[in-house]
């Protein structure tokens, strides 16, 4: 099977997080109407990645015929999801704890999690406005893989 992987990174806290929504259904459902199956990565650390998650439920529900799967990567086994492994599991299709991130000091796991799932992926998914922070890092390493970029904050594509 021909997996097509997308990961997302934005900035903790979103100013127009209403304006995303149609934005990023429509970019989802085409490329669940594209490929064979598309493998959707988020984390769980702001505003950015909890739409991501709620856009990507509504979008397999409504679009996907069993080709698309919604994955929480965590950089390590966080108090919240070992007391509510049950919720996590129910919510998403896979949890998965990133190995290289999980060796690592805590303050360092986001990012060294943040660049397995950019190597990890063909797309990412994006909304950075500003040239600082883990989004950013992340978006920039990206870029200098290769990666197809979308940004929704310029609404551009890079590649």
């Amino acid at each position: 099977m021909n997996i097509y992987t997308v990961s997302f990174f934005g900035h903790r806290e979103l100013p127009n997080m209403f304006e995303l929504e149609d934005k990023l259904m429509s970019i989802l459902r085409e490329l669940i109407s594209k490929k064979e199956y598309v493998e959707f990565l988020v984390g769980r650390n702001g505003d950015f990645d909890q739409l991501c998650s709620s856009i990507i439920r509504k979008v397999i529900e409504r679009y996907a015929c069993g080709n698309a799967s919604h994955i929480l990567v965590l950089p390590y086994e966080r108090a919240e999801y070992l007391n509510n492994r049950e919720s996590f599991e129910d919510y998403y299709d896979e949890v998965e704890i990133c190995d290289e991130s999980s060796q690592a000091h805590p303050k360092a796991a986001i990012g060294i999690r943040n660049r397995a799932m950019v190597d990890r992926s063909d797309m990412v998914i994006c909304y950075v406005e500003r040239k600082s922070g883990g989004a950013y890092r992340a978006v920039r390493y990206a870029a200098g893989q290769g990666k197809v970029i979308i940004n929704l904050y310029t609404e551009k594509t890079m590649i």
